[in-house]
């Protein structure tokens, strides 16, 4: 009894360090805030760091990176030359669309390029960002499903709802609602 009751417990001890690897590596590959708008075409984040590249490559065949945060806001941290780095390495197109933290609502001609990104089959899949993949993110996306993937505006504001993490404000719902199909 005392023999099975070891390797019990060494049994044991085996599933508890392949629980704690695999909780290790889906941390290690967490992309903060990511969201599927649609697949092979447009996905948005948060700020991606160390493998997240290569897992976005390799799972998801990004193409294009859109950073939307401004040149402020590269100073902050080293991410900026890590992500610029990454993509030069793996042959990934990079296109900085800045927009401000404070006033995020997408000007005119930033959302014209945006448009003209996304209708480049070459670009596609997109993977939309600024540092947390909220504000910012949300009203450019929302200006493609209402210019060009036609979405009504309700469901616009439910989608970007829920890239807020939050209900959207008058000023988003107005923003959302001006933008005709």
């Amino acid at each position: 009894m005392g023999k099975k009751k070891k390797q019990s417990l060494a049994a044991l001890y085996v599933i508890l360090i392949a629980i704690a690897a695999i909780i290790l590596l889906v941390k290690h590959f967490h992309i903060k805030n990511f969201r599927v708008i649609e697949p092979d075409v447009l996905y948005t984040s948060g700020q991606p760091r160390g493998m997240d590249y290569t897992r976005l490559l390799y799972r998801y065949h990004i193409a294009t990176i859109i950073n939307l945060r401004s040149q402020a806001e590269h100073r902050d941290r080293n991410w900026y030359n890590e992500e610029v780095t990454w993509v030069r390495n793996n042959g990934v197109k990079y296109i900085e669309l800045p927009i401000e933290k404070a006033n995020y609502f997408p000007s005119k001609g930033t959302g014209d390029q945006f448009l003209a990104i996304m209708a480049d089959k070459n670009n596609l899949p997109v993977l939309l960002h600024d540092g947390s993949g909220e504000n910012r993110v949300a009203m450019l996306t929302s200006v493609w499903l209402r210019k060009v993937d036609g979405r009504n505006a309700e469901d616009t504001v439910r989608l970007a709802e829920k890239l807020k993490g939050q209900p959207a404000t008058t000023a988003e719902k107005t923003f959302i609602e001006q933008l005709a199909n």
